[in-house]
């Protein structure tokens, strides 16, 4: 994937010059701070444009908390982080409704979901009820309590985390839950040239202490806008449609990709053509998102002797751009 940062298309409708120029500032700034990781930090920026949930799959300590900080500081949104036990109920998440004597009624005292960007911390550690306390919130933007509906602040953002190696004592995340982050991705380690600037400069979390706000969260809404309003041609939804029906048909695959994810494909590919300074979107930005979006959503049968990521590349390469 290339790694340009936001220009302006002269054939496209202009995009605000400094909503353009603060969104470069702000990419630059998570990948001054996640070093060597510059195609993570574009994905997961495109993850929040297109309206999406993130979910980071990869071992402690090579920079999921990080990027999730880094986003929150330069994105100047409100943050929570929770990290996700086994003892953890739904009401630590969502808030709880407490009986006041002097007003005479329960008033409700939100929880840490109530920000704008939620780090969800190693999530299959908690019991299935809890991480389903999520699906709402993540799905609607908002939470039912005791018959009331509450309203998230927006934007609303959730980061989760997982340990892809360490399955003691977790709960696997079901096809509903995994269904509802647009992106699944890894970071990895980083290069050594990456690790040697790592190992040589001050501690990342002095850094993030010190990070400027470079957008305000009424622009990231202005930015989600945009995104909706990029063209995709009939040609390019047709294509994304033979996708979807290649996945379903490919005889390693129980069950293939849903409409839902044919809307997430769509939405991702809108919001990186945005970063690309398009104002439509190209099969390059269907077939650059769609891995992260595929590979949690399909579900292998038995049978299968292929990966979820070697089946998606033979469905790119098998699948016609008319």
């Amino acid at each position: 994937m290339p790694d340009s940062t936001p220009l302006q298309n002269p054939d496209t409708k202009p995009l605000d010059a400094e909503l353009r120029e603060a969104l470069a500032r702000s990419i630059a700034q998570v990948n001054s701070v996640l070093l060597g990781k510059r195609h993570e930090v574009r994905l997961a920026f495109v993850c929040l444009l297109a309206g999406g949930h993130l979910l980071i799959e990869d071992l402690p300590g090579v920079g999921k908390t990080t990027l999730a900080h880094a986003l929150a500081m330069t994105l100047g949104l409100d943050f929570h982080r929770v990290q996700f036990t086994s003892d953890l109920l739904p009401s630590d998440i969502i808030g709880v409704s407490i009986y006041e004597r002097d007003a005479g009624n329960f008033r409700f005292h939100p929880g840490p979901l109530f920000t704008q960007l939620l780090l969800a911390d190693e999530i299959n550690r908690a019991t299935p009820k809890t991480q389903s306390a999520l699906l709402e919130a993540m799905a609607e933007g908002q939470v039912t309590i005791d018959g009331h509906t509450h309203t998230l602040p927006e934007p609303f953002f959730v980061v989760a985390t997982q340990n892809p190696v360490d399955f003691a004592g977790t709960f696997p995340l079901p096809d509903s839950q995994l269904d509802r982050f647009m992106l699944r991705m890894s970071l990895g380690y980083p290069d050594a040239e990456s690790e040697r600037a790592m190992l040589a400069s001050s501690d990342r979390r002095v850094l993030l202490e010190s990070l400027p706000a470079c957008l305000r969260p009424a622009q990231i809404l202005a930015l989600r806008k945009v995104v909706a309003d990029v063209v995709a041609s009939s040609a390019l939804i047709d294509y994304v449609q033979r996708l979807l029906e290649a996945s379903r048909m490919h005889g390693e695959v129980q069950i293939g990709l849903s409409p839902r994810a044919g809307l997430a494909i769509l939405a991702a590919a809108r919001a990186h053509a945005v970063l690309g300074g398009r104002g439509y979107a190209l099969p390059e930005d269907v077939q650059a998102v769609f891995p992260y979006i595929a590979a949690h959503r399909l579900n292998l049968g038995s049978g299968a002797r292929s990966s979820s990521n070697e089946i998606i590349s033979r469905l790119i390469e098998a699948t016609a751009v008319r």
